[in-house]
C-alpha cells in the first residue's frame, strides 16, 4: 500500500479483501477504499491503472487484462519479465511473452475434467462451460418475480432462474409482489402468452419488465402433462415464440440477427446429431417405424395432431383450428397420398383436449398411429402438414417438406409452404440459420445430471441416453388413477434433481 500511494499520489486506492484479514492501518487509511464483500475482481481490475500484489492470483488476471502488475512476492507469474518485481529471482532467467506464460500456466501444466461428461478434456471446454454459467447468472442477476406457477414448476424453475446469492421470488399475484417490494428494475415473469391483468397493471405502474416463459424445444423423455421437468426453457422479453400476434425474441432474431460462420457450422452439426439420435421434444413412443402397405401409392403425408385448446392454436391458427378440420384439408389437398395421422401424446394419453374419434379419423387418414415415436414417423414421411405444431420444425430438421396451415414460428422464412403470410417476416433464412436462432440463441438449457446450465449438444446426449434406457417407450392411454400415479412419480424425479 505504501508503494502504491507513493507511485500514484493522486489516485484512489482500492483494497480487495473479500476474506478479511486486512491490516488495521490500511483499513483506517482515508485514501483506501476497502472492498470486503464478494465482488467479481475482474470488474475492479478492468478499471485499475495498476495492480499491486504479494502473491495473489489476481496479479495473473491483471496481466491477462494488460494491466501493470507490481509483485512483492514470488508468484508463479513473476520473474519472467512481465511484472514489475520487487524481489530478486535467481532461477527464473528466461524472458517470456504473455502468450507463453498462458500456454504454460493454463494449457500445458494443468489437467482438465469435462464438467458435464466427467472425462479428460482441453482447457477450452472448461472455459466454455464456465462462460455459459457466468452468462446465465448475469441474466438472472436482477430480482425475478415469478407469478402464479405451481409448486412443481417452482421446483425446476429455481435452477433455471438462480444466480449466486439470488433466487427467484415466487408469488401468487400482484398483491404478493407488492408485499415483497416489486419495483422498477425488477422482472415480472409469467408462464405462457397471457399475463394476468393485475400483473400487467403492476408492471405499468411500478416499472420493471414483463417477460414470458415456456418449455424449450428439446424437452424431456416424458410428457409435461405428467409433470416431467423440462431440460430447456425459453424466456422472452418481447412476446413468446408461439404467439404471432406480437413479435417475440425468436422472431426478432430470425428477422434481424447476423449469424457467424461458426454458429452456422455448429447449428448444422447439432441438426445432424438430433436426426441421428432420433430425438424429439417429448421422446415418447415405441421405437419402430409405421408399416406402410406395399399397395400404398403416392407420397406419404404425416399429419401431427395438436392440443386444440393450446395457446399455439388459439394464437397461431387462422382458418384451420381443429385436428379434424386439418385432416379434412389434407385429404382434399392430397387425395392420392398415404396419410398418417399421429394424435398428440398429451391428447391420446387423456390429459388434454383434441381427440378425434377413430372412425372419423380413418375416413381421412390411411393410418392412425398412437404408440409410435415421432422420429420414426418422420422417417417414412415425405411431407408434414400441420397447423402450428413443433413437429413441423422437427420435420424441417430432417429436410422434409412442410406445409403450415397456421402461423408457427418457423413459417414465413422461405422454408415452408405457407397457407398464410405474416407481413413482419420478410427475411429469407436457410435451415441452419433457423436452427441457430431457434436452438442455439433462444433457449436456455439445464442438465438434470449436474444441475448446471448446459449446451444443447449436452442436453441432446442426456435425452438420447434417457430415451434408449426408458423401458416405457409406448404412449399409453391411462385412466384417471394411473395418470395421478405417473404424475407423482415424475414429480418425485423433478424434486430429486432440483436444487
Amino acid at each position: 500500500v505504501r508503494a502504491a500511494k507513493a507511485d500514484h499520489p493522486g489516485a484512489v486506492l482500492v483494497a480487495y479483501a473479500p476474506r478479511g484479514g486486512v491490516d488495521r492501518d490500511i483499513a483506517r487509511d482515508p485514501r483506501v477504499r476497502l472492498v470486503t464483500t464478494p465482488k467479481s475482481p475482474l470488474t475492479l481490475l478492468a478499471r485499475a491503472e495498476a495492480v499491486y500484489v504479494v502473491e495473489s492470483r489476481l496479479g495473473f488476471d491483471a496481466l491477462l487484462l494488460g494491466r501493470p502488475v507490481h509483485c512483492f512476492g514470488a508468484p508463479f507469474y513473476a520473474g519472467w519479465g512481465l511484472s514489475r518485481d520487487h524481489v530478486t529471482f535467481t532461477r527464473r532467467t528466461r524472458r517470456l511473452s504473455l502468450d507463453q506464460l498462458v500456454l504454460g500456466a493454463l494449457v500445458l501444466y494443468p489437467r482438465y475434467l469435462d464438467p458435464e461428461r466427467l472425462t479428460p478434456c482441453e482447457v477450452e471446454r472448461v472455459v466454455d462451460f464456465l462462460a455459459l454459467q457466468r452468462a446465465r447468472y448475469e441474466e438472472n442477476a436482477r430480482r425475478i418475480f415469478v407469478f402464479g406457477v405451481s409448486r412443481w414448476k417452482q421446483a425446476f424453475l429455481q435452477g433455471f432462474l438462480e444466480s449466486p446469492g439470488r433466487s427467484p421470488i415466487f408469488v401468487e399475484d400482484a398483491a404478493g409482489a407488492r408485499k415483497r417490494g416489486f419495483s422498477a428494475g425488477d422482472v415480472a415473469l409469467v408462464w405462457g402468452a397471457h399475463p394476468p391483468a393485475d400483473v400487467e397493471a403492476l408492471v405499468a405502474s411500478r416499472g420493471g419488465e414483463l417477460h414470458r416463459m415456456e418449455d424449450g424445444f428439446l424437452r424431456s423423455v416424458r410428457l409435461g402433462a405428467e409433470l416431467a421437468a423440462p431440460a430447456s426453457l425459453v424466456i422472452d422479453r418481447r412476446g413468446i415464440y408461439f404467439d404471432p400476434t406480437r413479435e417475440s425474441d425468436l422472431e426478432h432474431l430470425l428477422e434481424h440477427a447476423e449469424l457467424t460462420p461458426e454458429e452456422l457450422e455448429r447449428a448444422a452439426a447439432l441438426r445432424r446429431a438430433i436426426v441421428a439420435a432420433k430425438v424429439s421434444k417429448y421422446n415418447v413412443g415405441a421405437r419402430r417405424t409405421p408399416e406402410i402397405p406395399a399397395s400404398a401409392r403416392g407420397r406419404v403425408v404425416l399429419v401431427p395432431g395438436q392440443v386444440e385448446d393450446d395457446a399455439s392454436i388459439e394464437l397461431g391458427g387462422v382458418d384451420v383450428k381443429t385436428n379434424l378440420d386439418l385432416l379434412r384439408e389434407v385429404r382434399r389437398a392430397r387425395p392420392d397420398s398415404f396419410v398418417i395421422y399421429k394424435p398428440h401424446p398429451d391428447v391420446y394419453g387423456g390429459h388434454r383436449k383434441g381427440a378425434v374419434d377413430h372412425e372419423r379419423a380413418v375416413s381421412f387418414a390411411d393410418l392412425v398411429v398412437t404408440d409410435l415415436g415421432l422420429p420414426e414417423c418422420l422417417e417414412v414421411a415425405d411431407e408434414v402438414h400441420t397447423i402450428t405444431s413443433l413437429v413441423g420444425f422437427e420435420a424441417l430438421l430432417r429436410e422434409k417438406r412442410v406445409f403450415a396451415y397456421g402461423l408457427p414460428f418457423y413459417a414465413g422464412w422461405g422454408l415452408t409452404v405457407d397457407r398464410h403470410r405474416l407481413p413482419r417476416r420478410t427475411r429469407r433464412r436457410t435451415l441452419d440459420e433457423l436452427v441457430a436462432c431457434t436452438l442455439l440463441r433462444y433457449p436456455r438449457y439445464r442438465s438434470e445430471k449436474t444441475g448446471a446450465f448446459a449446451s444443447p449438444e449436452h442436453i441432446l446426449e442426456e435425452l438420447e441416453r434417457a430415451r434408449l434406457a426408458s423401458p416405457d417407450a409406448a404412449v399409453v392411454r391411462f385412466g384417471a388413477f394411473s395418470r395421478v400415479l405417473r404424475k407423482l412419480a415424475n414429480l418425485f424425479e423433478t424434486l430429486r434433481h432440483a436444487r
